[in-house]
């Protein structure tokens, strides 16, 4: 029954862009719906931090139609098709996880991903790099933090945690000194090290940079509202209030979230 539904999605897609089906479907490329693939997954990303299945349900149907319709425009050109995606992805796992389908033994999550790596790798060219993997249309944030996974899987990279907070340390200094010599392009360089050795912090420290720094957007986005809120009660235009009072809202704000 659920393998049905799969085939129907197939069959949908197909409809959608027969002669005789929708028109702007009709018109869709790999390249035109590169968009769509990325709007949709953000849009399920917010589904899983909101919690509601129903609406999981419904964005994941979203990002798997457009699987289907990618599928679907290369059948046409024949040049692949969904089995094509499904036959690949499920030899792929296969192949990379010896510790689930074949006899290898692995201690922990840790050595699962320094296997994957080396597994990876035999597919590849071996004179290609690691890096060569990483999408380029990473969010800066992303990519950073999948650039030092990488290379700590092959074991470049700090013993501990202190390792990583002291080159933090020494990035900071650099831009203190960047920013006497008035020289843009040296403090874009160095301002750059510092996001680049956070990201590397929250790594040593299991965190997700990204999820970290969305928790503070949203917490001075909520508090901000606040102080806007009581500078509005007050009958007075924001402009009107000093800093210092607009502090004290701020200071109210977070008494509240306690």
């Amino acid at each position: 029954m659920e393998e049905h539904k799969l085939y129907e999605l197939k069959k949908i897609s197909h409809r959608l862009r027969a002669p005789g089906g929708c028109p702007w479907d009709r018109e869709q490329t790999h390249e035109s719906l590169k968009k769509y693939l990325i709007e949709e997954t953000y849009e399920a990303i917010d589904a899983i931090d909101a919690g509601n299945d129903a609406e999981i349900i419904e964005e994941l149907g979203d990002v798997l139609y457009q699987v289907y319709a990618h599928a679907e425009i290369a059948e046409e050109e024949g040049r692949f098709t969904i089995n094509d995606i499904a036959n690949r992805i499920a030899e792929k796992l296969v192949y990379r996880h010896p510790h689930v389908f074949a006899d290898e033994t692995v201690a922990d999550s840790d050595e699962v991903l320094v296997k994957w790596e080396k597994l990876k790798k035999k597919e590849k060219d071996p004179s290609r790099s690691i890096l060569e993997g990483i999408p380029r249309h990473l969010p800066a944030l992303l990519k950073a933090f999948r650039v030092q996974e990488k290379t700590a899987r092959l074991g470049f990279d700090f013993k501990q945690t202190d390792g990583a907070l002291a080159k933090l340390d020494e990035e900071i200094a650099e831009l203190k000194e960047a920013v006497k010599t008035e020289n843009r392009e040296r403090i874009l360089d160095e301002f750059g090290d510092i996001l680049f050795s956070l990201v590397n912090v929250a790594r040593f420290m299991k965190l997700d940079p990204e999820a970290a720094l969305q928790n503070s957007v949203h917490k001075f986005s909520s508090r901000f509202k606040e102080v806007e809120k009581k500078a509005h009660a007050s009958g007075k235009d924001f402009t009107d209030f000093s800093m210092k009072q607009l502090d004290e809202f701020w200071d109210e704000a977070k008494m509240k979230e306690r």
